[in-house]
């Protein structure tokens, strides 16, 4: 082995190491009993007990804080997917004069700060009668996710051949027809994980939700605030809750995040 790969594969380990020991702490303290979680120093082994995990569920607001940020990032996923959509669609087969040109200028709408957004909208909001409510946070989270949701689907449905829609009409389809027969079955795995993407975006956004809630906030919001008085059980096991739905999204979607989707050795 040469020294080029034994400096690559070292610093992959130790980068790995910086990622994932933190992570590892947060698993010991969510699964560990009270006084294991105050004991010091803190154990490298949990003891597999569901305290720490009871304790936060059954905490006062937490159930609450968790249906607001399901019925957020559920609302979040399908409203952009649906926008992003056609969207994407046409980025990828029609040619138009501008299109890079539109490309950037979708993704630099990420480029103003969240504050810049968060502020103007909650007084709409207020106007409008949806502050501190889920479909105002799902359609702040919607203007997040949707330009990197637009280029993912664009992706997506530049991999699906034109021929399978050529020869859907061919045989009686219309453009739609073909769109919804031939192109969304094969794009679907790809457009399942864009939504997911969106929908973790809005699972684990924090500033936006924090600003548009008051009385019914999302888990992040929740956690937060409480991070000063919370007991540390109660935070152990919040930081989990906020980092196993990013873990259950990369297993589900690695292979199409890796481009090797017929790999066996990955499935």
């Amino acid at each position: 082995m040469t020294a080029r790969r034994v400096v690559g594969y070292g610093g992959a380990v130790l980068l790995a190491g910086w990622i994932l020991v933190p992570i590892w702490f947060v698993v010991v303290g969510a699964f560990n009993t009270a006084d294991a979680v105050y004991g010091y120093p803190l154990a490298a082994w949990p003891d597999w007990s569901l305290e720490s995990m009871r304790f936060f569920v059954t905490s006062a607001g937490v159930p609450q804080a968790l249906l607001s940020s399901v019925i957020v990032a559920v609302l979040t996923g399908v409203v952009t997917l649906l926008l992003a959509a056609p969207a994407g669609y046409a980025l990828a087969r029609f040619v138009f004069p501008g299109a890079d040109a539109y490309r950037l200028a979708v993704l630099s709408t990420r480029a103003f700060p969240v504050v810049v957004l968060s502020i103007p909208l909650a007084v709409f909001f207020l106007q409008w009668g949806i502050y501190d409510s889920v479909w105002g946070v799902a359609l702040m989270h919607t203007a997040l996710a949707l330009p990197f949701v637009v280029l993912m689907v664009s992706a997506v449905f530049a991999g699906v051949p034109v021929d399978l829609e050529e020869a859907a009409q061919v045989f009686g389809c219309s453009r739609f027809g073909a769109f919804r027969r031939a192109v969304v079955p094969n794009a679907a795995p790809g457009l399942a994980a864009a939504a997911t993407f969106a929908v973790l975006l809005s699972y684990n956004e924090v500033f936006a939700a924090s600003i548009l809630t008051l009385q019914q906030p999302t888990l992040p919001v929740f956690v937060l605030t409480g991070l000063t008085q919370a007991p540390l059980p109660f935070r152990y096991a919040g930081a989990l809750f906020l980092l196993a739905p990013a873990f259950l999204f990369i297993v589900l979607i690695r292979r199409r995040l890796l481009g090797v989707g017929g790999d066996p050795t990955l499935r």
